[in-house]
């Protein structure tokens, strides 16, 4: 456990005024560890673990402290993690095998990593038996959703083209398209706008939505863009943009974004 001010000061980029604070919320300065998931890959000729440092930023930024997972073969050894954390962050990456919600691989669907498949799953389930506050981003909204029973559209450009690039990358720290917001919904209520601007990087986006959870927000064109639980008992939000990358705008979203999940971790730390 650590103090929040040091880690706070640290993750803040020393080129932006912008960081996250909880405001309205009496905590103490001993810092809650929350599970990050993450992928791996081929750096220097070595296979390494590897996650963007957008996402610790922007966690140790509201906070809380980042426990990196790694994608290991018995995602069995990962469940226990959740007994010491007090929450858990689904992460953006690798398109999920079609294979785990029933289907066959569209053409344009990449290579799976099954090790973090199965890890992400598994974790994704138990903390939905436990209740665990989850934040899923992007690929991590997806698990989710195919965790809980639901399907993915494979390819949004041949599948169900529209107008709107969701595919825009490069653009990561920048808004490029909007998203109407369920105000009464905790993705409402939180963000406190009926339509926000985000970034989009992502080809596959949620399809049948799982049972259990609700649709709160989407595109101009339809595409889910978010997804709660039914069981408000749960504080669960799937979110298929990356907030993470755009904690340092002028608009508040997404730092309000982290800012309510570490809240609602810090409380659960606190009434263990």
């Amino acid at each position: 456990m650590y103090d929040t001010d040091r880690f706070r000061a640290h993750a803040t980029n020393g080129r932006s005024g912008h960081q996250m604070h909880l405001t309205g919320t009496s905590y103490t300065r001993i810092a809650p560890l929350v599970a990050v998931t993450a992928t791996t890959e081929i750096v220097s000729d070595r296979p390494r673990v590897r996650l963007n440092e957008a996402y610790t930023n922007a966690i140790a930024a509201a906070g809380l402290i980042p426990v990196i997972l790694p994608p290991i073969s018995n995602p069995d050894f990962l469940l226990p993690v959740l007994d010491t954390v007090g929450g858990l962050v689904l992460t953006g990456g690798e398109d999920l095998d079609p294979a785990t919600f029933g289907q066959s691989a569209h053409p344009a669907t990449g290579a799976p990593h099954a090790a973090r498949d199965s890890c992400e799953l598994a974790l994704a389930r138990e903390a939905h038996a436990r209740k665990v506050p989850t934040l899923a981003i992007c690929r991590g909204a997806q698990v989710m959703n195919v965790a809980l029973g639901g399907t993915l559209v494979q390819d949004i450009p041949s599948q169900q083209p529209s107008s709107v690039n969701h595919a825009q990358s490069p653009r990561r720290t920048e808004r490029v398209h909007c998203a109407d917001v369920v105000l009464d919904s905790l993705l409402g209520r939180t963000l406190g706008e009926s339509r926000i601007s985000i970034n989009s990087s992502h080809h596959q986006s949620v399809d049948r939505v799982a049972d259990g959870l609700r649709v709160v927000a989407r595109a101009e064109d339809g595409i889910i863009e978010g997804l709660e639980p039914i069981d408000t008992d749960w504080w669960m939000l799937a979110v298929q943009w990356h907030p993470e990358e755009l904690t340092r705008t002028s608009e508040d979203w997404d730092r309000t974004l982290f800012a309510a999940f570490a809240r609602t971790v810090i409380h659960r730390y606190q009434s263990r």
